[in-house]
């Protein structure tokens, strides 16, 4: 059985590791939201992905080199794969790594696409990133993966390490699985000979 202590002191060693981008500020609302978030989590019974587990695991990183540290990006790799080591179940598929400096959005990050393909091929059902701005500036992008992938048969998890946030702990399940987002079982498609060919400048179809 793995050492538990050992992996969280290797995640804490990652969370805590020179970030590449800073889109939110130190005091920001959403850096006060994670600051709460963490200290509700140490008043109740906690829960990070099991190393008893097997998973197949999928490494996300957002990679911009601008820190003074010399080959910074093979360091964060050598992290991860030195903290999926300790947990002989898990399986390190594969590195998936997006460049750049602003802000990123979803659509323009084609190995965040690539991740969420194959997890939905059944690839990969862990993945793991250094934190939520990784992935998304936009909250509501990040909920929504996140609440598709719990859903999937079987789930998938994401696992925030600088926010410490398993989407699969079993206290975020109630949120996690809200559905309302979904179209109803009866909803369909409009058929196309019903859309209007273009909008007149009052607001109103026209032929």
């Amino acid at each position: 059985m793995p050492n538990e202590i050992d992996i969280i002191n290797k995640f804490q060693e990652i969370a805590n590791a020179p970030q590449q981008l800073s889109i939110f500020g130190n005091s920001s609302e959403h850096a006060q939201k994670v600051a709460d978030h963490k200290n509700w989590l140490h008043s109740i019974r906690h829960e990070f992905p099991n190393p008893a587990t097997s998973f197949k695991v999928g490494v996300y990183i957002r990679y911009f080199n601008q820190t003074r540290y010399e080959d910074y990006l093979a360091y964060h790799k050598k992290q991860f794969q030195d903290t999926i080591n300790l947990c002989p179940n898990w399986t390190l598929v594969d590195f998936y790594i997006d460049e750049g400096a602003t802000a990123p959005n979803m659509e323009s990050a084609p190995e965040w696409s690539r991740l969420l393909n194959e997890a939905m091929e059944g690839k990969i059902d862990l993945i793991i990133t250094q934190k939520v701005s990784n992935v998304s500036k936009k909250m509501h992008e990040v909920t929504l993966c996140a609440r598709l992938l719990a859903t999937h048969t079987p789930p998938i998890g994401i696992y925030f390490i600088s926010e410490d946030i398993f989407t699969l702990a079993s206290y975020y399940q109630n949120d996690i699985k809200d559905t309302f987002f979904l179209p109803s079982p009866d909803w369909k498609v409009l058929p196309e000979d019903t859309a209007p060919e273009y909008i007149s400048d009052k607001g109103t179809p026209n032929d």
